[in-house]
């Protein structure tokens, strides 16, 4: 199928490895499914009851990725769209999700995507999620994305979220759980400029004996762009967990971390570190002395800071 142009471009930007109307695929556009694709052990399924899919993916998927972006080009609309995916036991694979908005008109353009995962024990899952926003417009660029996640005894998932650039407000809820044994490992990468407001509160709790999650928040922000970021361990067994936070304040922004860990057990290790700062005058000035415009040095640290 043929995209326009506004659409062929956010795709190329949040889906880090290309999208294709190959295998496991559901693009979202508008609104409306506007195709997808099953492969051998992964199938999706629109759901009959709200906006949305369940993806069903077998203990065959064995290095298989699925793709599920979502474009919204229509100003002032609200896309609502509830995802819900269902991992056997076993399964090892890679889910690349994000969503692009493009507003050229001047109403507030929204989506909420509202993704729940259910990972059975032993299987492998590896998250990513880009959020991106552009368009000519004065309208809003809204994006309030809801994630819980559900891990059975062993299992492993690792969680990627990116706000790219672009996106004026953003209030994020994350919700996980862990089972016996299980593994979190959880980056969330953020920048806000001009007048953009950002809001990130992850629940985290570790329910089984030996479970364990890394929690790691990067952020920038410039301009008089505002950040609040509140990540919470709640260990109820023999765990272990570790929350680090960190930001880069430029200009006249502001940012508020709260870091919070709640022990209800004795062997529950709970570790957390927040740390905000301008950014090295040291390193910026070195970058000058090999030709790099004040403005270019800047850019280069941010980038090596966030990736």
């Amino acid at each position: 199928m043929a995209y326009d142009s506004i659409t062929d471009k956010v795709l190329g930007i949040i889906d880090s490895e290309g999208f294709k109307e190959e295998g496991a695929y559901n693009l979202r556009y508008n609104g409306t499914a506007l195709c997808h694709g099953d492969s051998e052990h992964i199938k999706i399924k629109r759901k009959e009851d709200v906006q949305g899919i369940d993806v069903f993916i077998s203990n065959g998927a064995q290095g298989e990725t699925v793709h599920i972006p979502v474009v919204v080009s229509q100003s002032g609309m609200t896309d609502k769209v509830y995802n819900e995916f269902f991992i056997e036991a076993g399964a090892n694979v890679k889910i690349i999700a994000g969503c692009g908005i493009h507003n050229s008109g001047c109403d507030e353009t929204r989506h909420d995507g509202i993704h729940t995962f259910h990972v059975g024990a032993g299987a492998s899952v590896t998250y990513t999620e880009k959020h991106y926003g552009e368009g000519e417009g004065t309208g809003a660029k809204v994006l309030n994305p809801v994630t819980r996640i559900f891990l059975d005894e062993g299992a492993v998932f690792f969680l990627e979220s990116t706000q790219i650039e672009g996106v004026d407000s953003t209030k994020r809820e994350t919700e996980i759980h862990l089972g016996a044994g299980s593994k979190l490992i959880a980056t969330e990468k953020l920048m806000t400029h001009d007048q953009q407001t950002a809001i990130s509160n992850v629940d985290v709790t570790l329910e089984g004996t030996d479970s364990s999650a890394q929690i790691i928040s990067r952020s920038v922000a410039k301009d008089t762009s505002v950040q609040s970021f509140h990540p919470r361990a709640i260990g109820n067994a023999g765990c272990h967990a570790h929350i680090q936070c960190d930001s880069i304040i430029m200009d006249h922004a502001r940012v508020i971390s709260i870091p919070e860990i709640d022990a209800n057990h004795i062997d529950a290790a709970i570790i957390h570190e927040a740390a905000i700062g301008r950014i090295n005058s040291d390193q910026l000035m070195k970058l000058q002395t090999l030709g790099l415009s004040e403005e270019e040095a800047e850019a280069v640290i941010v980038e090596a800071f966030l990736n």
